[in-house]
């Protein structure tokens, strides 16, 4: 069983809000559904999250049609004390796949 599997022993070092921005960077039209089904939460997590960026001013969104086209504000600084002098982008950077 893969720890994936055994929801007592799941665990990230990455927050779903960090998943959700690396979706959102990889494809800014990609769905709420597909979103949720690469970060294994539910759509109505996903809403909370996106709503929860946008707040914050970490992304905004365009709407083409019935979809979303997001863009995500590089420039912020992240809101831990720890990280607080690094970049959503350096962030990316660090993370995103080749």
């Amino acid at each position: 069983m893969s720890p994936i599997d055994d929801p007592q022993n799941f665990w990230n070092f990455l927050t779903n809000h960090t998943h959700v921005l690396l979706c959102l960077a990889d494809n800014p039209k990609m769905r709420m559904r597909e979103i949720a089904s690469r970060v294994l939460i539910t759509e109505r997590a996903v809403q909370r999250i996106i709503a929860e960026l946008t707040d914050a001013g970490y992304i905004s969104h365009e709407k083409k049609g019935r979809c979303n086209n997001y863009q995500i504000d590089m420039n912020k600084k992240l809101r831990h004390p720890i990280e607080a002098e690094k970049t959503v982008a350096e962030l990316i950077s660090l993370l995103k796949k080749d």
